[in-house]
């Protein structure tokens, strides 16, 4: 008799020492992550039409030592801000693509899936060409403002609608094209009467654009993801119990709808907050998380995190080559991310195919 039970020990054993292993390797990759992160943050403040050399980026940042007045204005006043704006919005983006692609049950979600960026560009096309937005702010708030207003209203009456209908998955993906098509069409009708300038800087704010972050801005930002991302953490487990599949999660006792609807939540002020700063940039919420998938794997623990971060690095990577790509040519930064996405959104489909 002791022998099984000094096998079963063993094999405990055995099984705890590979899942404590496993971790310590998702930790170490979650550090990796962040030297990067970091990396590419420098890496962009250190790029753009000036060519200032490392050691000056550094003066001027941390402002210790000597550097020149021009040299401090370029690095904080002109790279910091949209760096730090692209960083952050990247978090979010891949952040809330991880989220929805777990309560969507759908490994090609993200944000924009459910009508979001159409819903915005509404927004900014209000804005910008009929002028119209929250009496008493500042025009210079105007069209982010709309934008994240119109991105969030959109998620609400999504909510509304799938609660309605028993707020399933295939029903809110439903809803969210339905939502994309309605918002692209008065979008258009907008288009139809707007003037030549107006219609050109529509079209240029939808491409997704830095040149207007500022630190306020970054602020904003950043102020969301802290108010968020503790309740991703502590929602963690029960999504990793959705992930095996709805009937199992609610097995664990996981109330599914409650987990939905609270997540699309956060989603929605994610994905308004960071589309209302930059335009549409979009496959960042599609590619981060499953490059995250690929390093960290599903327990949401390390990979709410390690999406986090990757997005910030292909945001920070994206907003460099933007500058590099085209010699003095800011080019948008929604082009860059989708040369990024777009061959990640073939292999998804590719892979897929593969599997069945």
């Amino acid at each position: 008799m002791s022998q099984p039970v000094s096998q079963s020990l063993s094999q405990s054993d055995i099984q705890l020492a590979t899942y404590r292993r496993r971790n310590r390797r998702r930790a170490l990759l979650l550090a990796l992550l962040v030297v990067l992160a970091a990396l590419a943050l420098l890496l962009d403040l250190t790029t753009g039409p000036a060519g200032l050399p490392l050691g000056d980026t550094l003066r001027a940042l941390t402002g210790i030592g000597e550097v020149a007045r021009s040299t401090e204005v370029i690095v904080r006043d002109v790279r910091l801000p949209m760096a730090l704006v692209a960083l952050l919005v990247g978090a979010a983006l891949a952040l809330s693509g991880a989220e929805m692609q777990t309560v969507l049950e759908n490994p090609l979600a993200e944000p924009f899936t459910l009508g979001v960026s159409a819903a915005a560009a509404l927004g900014a096309a209000v804005a910008i060409i009929l002028g119209l937005s929250l009496p008493g702010l500042p025009s210079t708030w105007a069209v982010s403002a709309n934008a994240f207003l119109f991105a969030l209203g959109a998620l609400a009456l999504l909510q509304m609608l799938g609660r309605m209908r028993g707020g399933g998955p295939e029903v809110l993906i439903l809803f969210g094209i339905a939502l994309n098509f309605a918002a692209g069409a008065f979008l258009s009708l907008l288009q139809f009467v707007a003037s030549a300038d107006a219609l050109q800087q529509l079209v240029f704010w939808t491409m997704g654009s830095l040149t207007a972050a500022t630190n306020a801005g970054a602020m904003l930002l950043l102020a969301v993801l802290v108010a968020t991302v503790p309740f991703s953490m502590r929602a963690a487990w029960r999504l990793t119990a959705l992930r095996m599949g709805e009937e199992q999660a609610r097995g664990f006792g996981v109330n599914v709808t409650a987990l939905r609807r609270w997540t699309l939540l956060r989603v929605s002020l994610l994905a308004a907050a960071a589309v209302s700063m930059v335009g549409v940039v979009g496959f960042v919420g599609l590619a981060g998380p499953h490059i995250a998938r690929l390093l960290v794997g599903e327990d949401h623990r390390y990979f709410l995190p390690a999406s986090l971060l990757t997005g910030a690095v292909l945001m920070s990577l994206a907003s460099t080559l933007s500058k590099v790509l085209v010699s003095g040519v800011l080019l948008p930064i929604g082009l860059v991310t989708s040369m990024i996405g777009l061959p990640v959104f073939f292999w998804l489909i590719l892979r897929g195919r593969a599997v069945r």
